[in-house]
């Protein structure tokens, strides 16, 4: 404990005690009191031995609370003490907290030093880093749907949500992933979201439609992907166990012909009326009807 001597505000018992009830706060997951006395011990001793992990353990635990002016303040001193090896943590924490507070320098350099290869550019991350799963609200509803991840935490989403989320939100992941969706033997990751990043504007509507054929339906689907919007059928909802929906799920592409509820995203009623009208007109036994929007919460 020779890195404890020296002139300071805190004794070495004090100081010892900060770190003890830290580790407690930490193992009860009482994040806001273990940041503290880390940060509290911190301000003493901001290059001891240990300091580099309790910088990190600190800007970690202002993650968990969404803390993130907080978590971008101790990443950053997480990160200069981090090395240079590629994968370490520290540099994807503090590129999460700089892509919530939208510094994208700093983002593009965590990044960067984490190991991973960005298109060339300044300001905001909008690369193709592919398809993925995230579960929204991961406590509460948590949702799995679909998204587009546009950066190393960040997706757009492409499903019609059947909570009150919406499609187009550009929401904020985690790293590690949490289970997997199989698609056609294609295996994509689930993350958890983390934050909502950007709101959307783009609402929710219900409305019944009649489709003679599979290849019908899947005119419709088209014919709002087109627009850069989406269509759900109601009755495609899976309810999964949190065991099962953190595991690996088999999703299967069934499309199912006949009279059916669906969501659609559009940006307003008449929109979301004229894709209808435009595939209704292009085949006989199409149709559709009673329009509303769709309640939230």
């Amino acid at each position: 404990m020779g890195w404890l001597m020296g002139e300071t505000r805190l004794s070495r018992e004090q100081a010892v005690a900060l770190l003890e009830r830290g580790e407690a706060a930490a193992e009860a997951r009482d994040w806001a009191l273990a940041a503290a006395c880390y940060e509290e011990f911190l301000a003493e001793y901001p290059d001891g031995e240990f300091s580099s992990v309790l910088w990190f353990d600190a800007a970690l635990y202002h993650k968990f609370l969404r803390n993130w002016d907080k978590a971008y303040e101790l990443g950053k001193q997480a990160a200069a003490r981090a090395g240079d090896g590629e994968g370490e943590p520290a540099y994807w924490n503090l590129g999460i907290a700089a892509t919530m507070l939208r510094d994208w320098a700093t983002a593009r350099r965590a990044w960067a030093r984490f190991g991973i290869a960005l298109a060339p550019g300044e300001g905001e991350i909008r690369d193709g880093f592919g398809m993925a799963c995230v579960r929204l609200d991961p406590e509460g509803d948590a949702e799995v749907v679909w998204v587009l991840r546009i950066c190393p935490t960040r997706g757009r989403v492409l499903s019609v949500p059947f909570t009150d989320r919406r499609f187009g939100e550009i929401v904020v992941h985690d790293g590690a992933p949490n289970g997997e969706r199989l698609v056609d033997g294609q295996a994509f990751p689930v993350f958890d979201e983390l934050a909502l990043w950007q709101p959307s504007d783009t609402a929710t509507w219900r409305a019944q439609v009649t489709a003679p054929d599979e290849d019908a339906m899947s005119a419709l689907s088209e014919a709002f992907t087109a627009r850069d919007l989406a269509m759900e059928p109601v009755d495609s909802l899976k309810f999964h166990c949190k065991c099962c929906s953190e595991g690996s799920i088999d999703v299967e592409r069934t499309v199912v012909s006949g009279a059916r509820d669906v969501l659609l995203a559009a940006p307003d009623e008449d929109t979301a009326r004229a894709v209808l009208d435009a595939w209704a007109a292009e085949g006989a036994g199409r149709a559709w009807h009673a329009i509303h929007a769709k309640a939230e919460g």
